[in-house]
């Protein structure tokens, strides 16, 4: 009587979580365009004039979250003037992955400059934050060709103490992990997502209706919470194959990141970064928390206009 009802429970908790997917996906509904690449298609969008001066600003997001992180309100402020390439991450958003097992900053690196070559973009400006700071940094190491100018807000660099929670790991798990994300994680997830959202904000305030603003209820996806899992998984032994690289970086870096931050630790992952390589640009913001182009949007455009300014003279060497 006991499997019964359990059974009877789970499969009720499948059916709510699909119903959810579709209502999710409804109301958040892909903006962009999809490019295909080898090991899934990535949905991109590209705002602004594409005639604007300057090189282009890609723009790619941390863990939990899509493209709309970045668009709301850095991206959209500055594509006013410039050519701005929003990415969801292989496996978040509207992108796909063929393999959640392709969940490194290595293989995410290789995708997203498949993409970009795809449309037509060779150089850029690059605003990482969070979980894509060590995947800047993989574009950086692996095709720097494609990296003018990298700005990097509240980064992952390098190993930290400890893990990166136990529902991460038990949804990262086969068998037990897809039965979790297929079953509980939607229902449970939307009874968290504000609270756990307020908490990344801390010390600032997280605005009114961001939860929705920046569609984090397709997190909730089973396919997407089981990526998202495994990138946190993975993340902290690939940082550590790429951290001892850092000093061949050659483009310029700038880093901003706040002293108040519990998600990302300054001293654990910016100092030492800024230490490695050999051009960066260290700003730690006193009180200021995990969410920097939520923070000090005005700063963060600031940096992106005086990277795309000094970039301006080798771009147009290099076109002669």
């Amino acid at each position: 009587m006991v499997v019964v009802t359990v059974v009877a429970a789970l499969a009720v908790l499948a059916l709510v979580t699909q119903i959810g997917v579709l209502l999710a996906q409804r109301a958040h509904p892909p903006q962009g365009r999809m490019v295909e690449v080898t090991g899934g298609a990535l949905h991109i969008l590209d705002i602004g004039p594409r005639d604007a001066a300057g090189l282009p600003v890609v723009m790619l997001h941390g863990a939990s979250s899509n493209l709309e992180v970045m668009r709301q309100p850095v991206g959209e402020l500055l594509a006013r003037k410039h050519r701005v390439i929003l990415i969801d991450r292989p496996g978040h958003g509207w992108s796909t992955r063929a393999r959640l097992e392709d969940s490194t900053p290595e293989i995410q690196a290789r995708m997203i400059s498949e993409a970009l070559a795809r449309l037509g973009v060779g150089e850029a400006i690059f605003v990482v934050h969070s979980w894509a700071g060590a995947l800047g940094a993989r574009i950086a190491l692996d095709y720097p060709q494609t990296v003018a100018g990298l700005l990097m807000l509240a980064p992952v660099a390098y190993p930290w103490p400890g893990g990166v929670g136990r529902y991460n790991r038990l949804i990262a798990t086969p068998v037990i992990g897809p039965l979790f994300a297929y079953t509980i994680t939607l229902p449970l997830g939307l009874l968290l997502a504000e609270p756990g959202a307020r908490g990344v904000f801390l010390p600032q305030t997280m605005p009114d209706g961001f939860v929705k603003n920046t569609a984090t209820p397709l997190l909730l996806r089973p396919r997407e919470f089981i990526a998202n899992a495994r990138d946190l998984v993975t993340l902290k032994a690939a940082v550590a194959e790429q951290a001892p690289r850092y000093g061949e970086i050659k483009a310029p870096v700038t880093i901003i990141t706040g002293d108040a931050d519990k998600t990302v630790s300054t001293d654990l992952h910016s100092r030492p970064f800024a230490a490695a390589a050999p051009n960066v640009k260290l700003m730690v913001l006193p009180g200021v928390g995990h969410m920097i182009q939520q923070a000090v949007p005005d700063l963060v455009i600031a940096e992106v206009e005086a990277m795309i300014s000094a970039a301006a003279p080798s771009a147009t060497a290099a076109a002669r």
